[in-house]
């Protein structure tokens, strides 16, 4: 044995045996592929055509799980199994969070899933809607398009050389019916056939879904337990802040850009209010300006599945990874898998014992970002 690997140690069989049965039961609850409406475009065509007096009707794949059986799997993984205390509290935390995420998984298409949601996710407090209020009123057209929007194959091109350029292994696959211009499922970019970017939204996309998304996928698939593949509890706020502070120290992250997050907490708080995507979609419009795309691909992302809350969290993500980016010394570590920052601690301590290993990649413009101006560097820090 090597001084090196000397006092490390050593994963157990039922550790592993333990990871891997509970990957296993959670493999299939993705709940942002279930909430992808099958129906998008024939409702939004619906709903102009009505001039916007019919609520739209979307509907899912309706897969569905057997609550009390996962549940029950859940409750009776072996947790005596992880004696690691640090490893031990992420699990449990884990297991706890996926119990909730079976009833949202469940209730997609129903009234209970916006009530399943919140339960999850939480609602926008006053801050949130206060940073949102202070973009929404920052100068600036939030429909105008400064570049000329790209076509597909050179939108597909610029995500593909940004893939291959830093050497990250990935799938490409080609949607007509979704809601967001890509996401990133396992190692598969979904991009959707329909959208319309510049060149500023592309490269953002690039940095946000395959310099964030993709990469804590592939380092979460890296480690020697999958725990990090499955996600630490609420991970949502530092994934998407990571991936919008990747747009932001890319030089991507447009004053339109913000706005959008921003009438993203709008209309969470407008839902959770009204419980009305007409009501939604005329306050974007008449209030905050939006056009008609704008507000429906905004409250189609909100009301999906009957309420998918988790959109107001961009902003407050934002805010807490560029504060930690610039004051945690071990901010690469968030990039080790699906991680969130409330765990950061407990991952950098499994680090050090040897049980998670580092990442393997972290995407360039963490190490050298874009100069950026003075008004941006404002804009971003007065976000609290």
């Amino acid at each position: 044995m090597t001084e090196a690997n000397q006092g490390k140690p050593k994963i157990s069989q039922g550790l592993i045996e333990f990871d891997s049965e509970f990957f296993d039961i959670t493999k299939t609850i993705n709940i942002l592929s279930a909430v992808n409406p099958t129906n998008f475009d024939q409702q939004k065509k619906t709903f102009f055509d009505s001039h916007f007096s019919i609520e739209p009707e979307f509907t899912y794949d309706g897969s569905k799980l057997d609550v009390f059986a996962t549940k029950r799997k859940l409750l009776n993984l072996p947790l005596e199994n992880v004696v690691d205390e640090d490893l031990s509290e992420i699990y449990f935390d884990t297991i706890n969070s996926y119990l909730d995420k079976v009833d949202q998984f469940n209730s997609i298409g129903t009234n209970d899933f916006i009530y399943d949601s919140l339960r999850y996710f939480g609602e926008p407090t006053q801050k949130d809607i206060g940073n949102a209020k202070f973009i929404l009123h920052l100068p600036g057209n939030l429909n105008e398009e400064n570049e000329e929007v790209l076509k597909f194959e050179e939108i597909k091109q610029i995500l593909v050389d940004f893939a291959e350029v830093n050497e990250l292994p990935y799938n490409l696959k080609i949607e007509e019916n979704m809601i967001a211009n890509a996401l990133v499922s396992g190692n598969t970019i979904k991009l959707n056939k329909n959208a319309k970017l510049s060149i500023s939204d592309t490269n953002a996309l690039a940095q946000h879904e395959i310099g964030v998304h993709l990469v804590t996928t592939l380092n979460a698939r890296k480690q020697p337990l999958r725990i990090l593949e499955i996600g630490n509890p609420l991970n949502t706020m530092t994934q998407e802040g990571l991936a919008i502070l990747s747009e932001y120290l890319s030089d991507n992250l447009t004053i339109k850009r913000l706005k959008i997050l921003a009438l993203r907490v709008v209309a969470v708080q407008s839902m959770i209010k009204e419980k009305s995507f007409r009501k939604s979609f005329l306050l974007l419009k008449e209030e905050y300006g939006a056009s008609n795309d704008i507000a429906f691909a905004v409250c189609s992302r909100i009301y999906r599945g009957g309420g998918f809350v988790k959109d107001y969290l961009y902003m407050q993500g934002f805010h807490k990874m560029l504060n930690a980016y610039e004051n945690e010394p071990n901010f690469d570590l968030l990039f080790t898998g699906k991680t969130s920052i409330d765990y950061l601690p407990q991952i950098t301590n499994l680090i050090e014992k040897g049980i998670l290993q580092k990442p393997q990649y972290v995407s360039t413009i963490f190490k050298q970002p874009e100069s950026l101006s003075e008004i941006k560097q404002y804009i971003a820090h007065a976000i609290k």
